[in-house]
């Protein structure tokens, strides 16, 4: 749980959108200047940077968590938060009080009113956030940040860090076309730009026909190239409900039946681009032994994604919202459930501005059963009854049906199915698991 009350930061969130420009606005001269103003913070800590599409959060989990395990002081900065903004910086896996965010968020905005430029053109929210974030990390002088980029890559407000020791490229696939390009290669050359000169640069490398473009703006930066997919070899793999078991190798890092609790064989992939960077960063972290890394690796958790939160049925979360993220949850959902022949239940739920056709054709596959909603509150919501619509054109086992509640369609979707997966939005998620986990609670379940 987050320190501090709901309310204590929903006046951090108000004073944030009170002044923030609207919208997503990409370029670093905002939030350059107003870290200027804060004395710097970025300059005053290690950094790993991990940017991507799809897998930045849960790679950042591995990373944090190992280095938790292996006594480090971390500060793990993320987005979008789930429940409460707080989420998005873990001290040492912790989250600050919301009088910590207050003192920083009323610093910022005081200078950036005092600041004729600012104050004309003010830092978007995210921008705010990020700075506000690494002045607080700052402050809690961490030993090392893990840093998770937003949206973006070379205008990402995340990129002005000062001591990248590492970065991270995930899994890329199209997603925020308007801003990063309306191409793969465009967006991965945007993702590819925040490697650093003379430091490791590991990509994932599940797309061959990108590689050579990593290692091309590697060279042109004079950065340390390496590549997941041919720098490490995963064997032995054992995917199960509970997490997986696998052997690793890289030059340098050998352990064998590793095991992490994070659901579905994409984690594997994540885990293993963790464990490559980490390898990497054995120099400048000499506590990186076999035991911290074995702990935690298993003990990494990311809320939200393919979370299991009940039993009997099985309810999971899962906040994927393009259709890369949905295809791999469809592949977890068939090898783990699908094969067995168990009955699986989508409670589905999207932003009105995504490719949501795409992904409910993705899903169909499996023939679940389907319940569509709405997020609550969310204007940017699709209405359930255009996505239950939208739904009728594929094939599930039941005809497609709109709710008006999320809760509603879940209790519906529990009386029908083995396992229940509620999906489609990170906002859903966010609506749903508070309100799930105190109905659990009361009944003990």
């Amino acid at each position: 749980m987050t320190p501090g009350n709901a309310a204590e930061f929903e006046a951090v969130e108000a004073l944030f959108t009170d002044v923030a420009s609207l919208g997503i606005r990409p370029g670093l001269e905002r939030i350059e200047r107003l870290l200027h103003l804060l004395g710097n913070p970025e300059a005053t800590f290690p950094a790993i940077h991990v940017v991507g599409t799809n897998g930045k959060g849960s790679t950042c989990a591995f990373l944090d968590s190992v280095l938790r395990a292996a006594g480090y002081r971390t500060a793990f900065y993320s987005s979008p938060h789930l429940e409460s903004p707080g989420e998005r910086l873990l001290i040492d896996g912790s989250p600050l009080p919301a009088g910590s965010w207050m003192r920083a968020a009323e610093r910022a905005v005081a200078l950036l009113k005092d600041d004729a430029q600012l104050a004309s053109d003010p830092p978007s929210y995210f921008e705010l956030v990020t700075a506000c974030a690494f002045f607080l990390a700052a402050e809690e002088q961490v030993d090392v940040a893990v840093v998770e980029a937003g949206l973006g890559g070379r205008l990402d407000a995340t990129n002005l860090l000062k001591n990248v020791l590492c970065t991270l490229i995930t899994s890329i696939s199209m997603d925020h076309a308007e801003y990063l390009g309306d191409s793969l290669e465009k967006i991965a050359g945007e993702k590819f730009a925040v490697v650093r000169l003379e430091k490791p640069a590991c990509f994932l490398g599940d797309n061959e026909n990108l590689i050579s473009l990593f290692r091309q703006q590697c060279l042109k930066v004079g950065a340390q190239p390496y590549v997941a997919s041919w720098d490490v070899v995963l064997s032995n793999m054992a995917v199960s409900e509970t997490g997986s078991l696998f052997d690793f190798k890289a030059d340098g890092l050998e352990l064998k039946r590793l095991r992490i609790g994070l659901l579905g064989r994409h984690q594997l992939a994540n885990a293993s681009l963790a464990l490559l960077a980490l390898s990497r960063l054995q120099k400048e972290f000499p506590a990186l032994k076999e035991e911290p890394l074995r702990e935690g690796m298993e003990t990494a958790r990311w809320p939200g994604r393919l979370e299991r939160i009940s039993d009997k049925p099985c309810v999971l979360l899962d906040g994927g919202h393009n259709l890369d993220g949905v295809i791999k949850l469809r592949d977890c959902l068939e090898e783990l459930w699908g094969s067995q022949g168990k009955r699986v239940g989508l409670v589905y739920g999207v932003m009105r501005d995504k490719d949501y056709s795409s992904c409910l054709e993705a899903l169909s596959v499996l023939k679940p059963a389907f319940y569509a909603v709405s997020v609550p509150e969310m204007h940017r919501a699709l209405p359930a009854s255009d996505l239950a619509q939208a739904a009728a054109g594929c094939s599930w086992r039941n005809f497609p049906e709109s709710f008006d509640s999320p809760l509603e369609a879940v209790a519906r979707a529990k009386s029908e199915n083995d396992v229940v997966v509620i999906c489609g939005s990170l906002y859903l998620i966010g609506w749903v698991r508070p309100k799930l986990r105190s109905l659990l609670k009361e009944s003990g379940s």
